[in-house]
């Protein structure tokens, strides 16, 4: 929430961690908010229907980790995130500057479940590289901490992402 509502607190970083995602979600376009607008003020109910059960849920979870990562694929999302890491030999420059605090092991784990699954999305058996890109943000954003420089200079952690993905280099397959 943007705006400061007493009783309501961001969460500490540890907590943020638990998301898997931090997706940005804008307001509604003219069309969507109208219909919002028409149906919340209206004497109707809808007839909602389920279009999952629990254990068909935790079926298609079940599909999502059988999805096969290669090793290339998995030595990229760890590359992609270890580069995070103010301190660690082999850092960028700019994420030593930039940073305070780089991402996590569950990273790792969240940018290759969430390229498995956006890799049954798009049709596809297997993850590649560009699932991994794709979810970069998402998965990182809220896992990576600017400094003060950064701020003062005005990057956010979508830029230094950015800025990362153009750095760490797509290994070939079967490395």
């Amino acid at each position: 929430n943007p705006i400061e509502q007493e009783g309501t607190y961001q969460l500490p970083e540890a907590q943020q961690d638990r998301f898997m995602f931090k997706v940005f979600v804008k307001y509604p376009s003219f069309r969507e908010e109208f219909e919002i607008a028409r149906r919340t003020t209206a004497l109707q109910a809808d007839s909602i229907q389920p279009v999952l059960s629990g254990p068909e849920i935790l079926e298609l979870q079940d599909v999502v980790r059988q999805v096969p990562a290669s090793d290339h694929v998995i030595e990229y999302a760890l590359a992609l995130v270890r580069q995070t890491r103010v301190g660690e030999p082999g850092v960028p420059e700019f994420i030593a500057n930039q940073l305070s605090w780089g991402a996590g092991p569950r990273a790792v784990q969240y940018l290759l479940l969430g390229g498995k699954a956006r890799a049954l999305l798009y049709g596809r058996s297997h993850v590649t590289t560009e699932d991994i890109q794709a979810l970069a943000a998402p998965v990182l954003r809220h896992r990576i901490v600017t400094n003060f420089y950064a701020e003062s200079e005005h990057l956010n952690s979508d830029g230094i992402i950015a800025r990362l993905l153009e750095t760490v280099p797509v290994p070939k397959s079967g490395m």
